[in-house]
C-alpha cells in the first residue's frame, strides 16, 4: 500500500474544495428551514457512501448504463443550476415534501454533498493516488461536512435573516457560474 502523507492532504483539500460544504450552507439552510429538518447522519452515511461506491465501481457503473461521466457531469449541473435559480430568484422548484428524509437524499447527500464534479473527481483520482488514500481523505471530508449539517442552526442564528439573505443570493449566483463551468465543460463531448 502507498501511502504518503503529502498525497492524502493534496487529496483530502482537493476533495474539500469541490465538496464546497461551506459553499452550500446558504442552500443547507434554506433547504432545512423547508423541509422543517435535516438527517444529518443520514446525508452524511448516504453521500459517504455514494463517494466510496463511485471510488471503487464508478466508472464501470455508468457503462454498465450506458453513460460516461461528462453525460452525469450535465445531469447535476442542471440540477445544481435550478437549485441555484431557486436561491437568486426565491422561486421554489423543488416543492418541499412532508418526509424530511426524502430531501435529506436528494437534493442534499446528492448532488450537493456528493455532487457530479465530486463523484467525477473520485473516479478521477486513483490515477494518480492510491485508493486507501483518496478513501481516507473521502472519510475526512465525511467528517468535515457532519459538522457542519449539525451546526447549521447556529449559523443561520450567527447569520440573522437578513445576512442569510444576502449570503443565499451571493452563493446562488455562485451556484449558477459552478453549474455553468461544469455544464459547459461537459456538453462539448455529447455533442457530435
Amino acid at each position: 500500500m502507498n501511502f504518503r502523507l503529502e498525497d492524502l492532504i493534496t487529496v483530502t483539500f482537493t476533495l474539500f474544495a469541490i465538496i464546497d460544504i461551506l459553499g452550500s450552507i446558504p442552500l443547507l439552510i434554506t433547504l432545512k428551514q423547508k423541509m422543517g429538518g435535516i438527517d444529518e447522519g443520514k446525508a452524511t452515511l448516504v453521500s459517504g457512501g455514494l463517494m466510496i461506491l463511485f471510488l471503487l465501481v464508478g466508472e464501470k457503473f455508468l457503462q454498465v448504463l450506458g453513460l460516461d461521466v461528462g453525460s452525469f457531469a450535465v445531469g447535476g449541473a442542471i440540477v445544481i443550476f435550478i437549485l441555484g435559480l431557486e436561491m437568486v430568484l426565491g422561486i421554489e422548484f423543488f416543492k418541499s415534501e412532508a418526509d424530511a428524509k426524502s430531501g435529506t437524499i436528494v437534493p442534499i447527500a446528492f448532488p450537493l454533498i456528493a455532487g457530479s464534479g465530486t463523484l467525477t473527481t473520485i473516479i478521477s483520482l486513483p490515477a494518480n493516488y492510491s485508493k486507501w488514500v483518496v478513501f481516507f481523505g473521502i472519510l475526512i471530508n465525511l467528517v468535515i461536512v457532519y459538522v457542519v449539517l449539525k451546526s447549521l442552526t447556529y449559523i443561520a442564528k450567527l447569520l440573522g435573516p437578513g445576512g442569510l439573505l444576502a449570503v443565499r443570493k451571493f452563493f446562488g449566483v455562485i451556484l449558477l457560474a459552478i453549474a455553468v463551468k461544469i455544464f459547459a465543460s461537459n456538453v462539448g463531448g455529447l455533442i457530435k
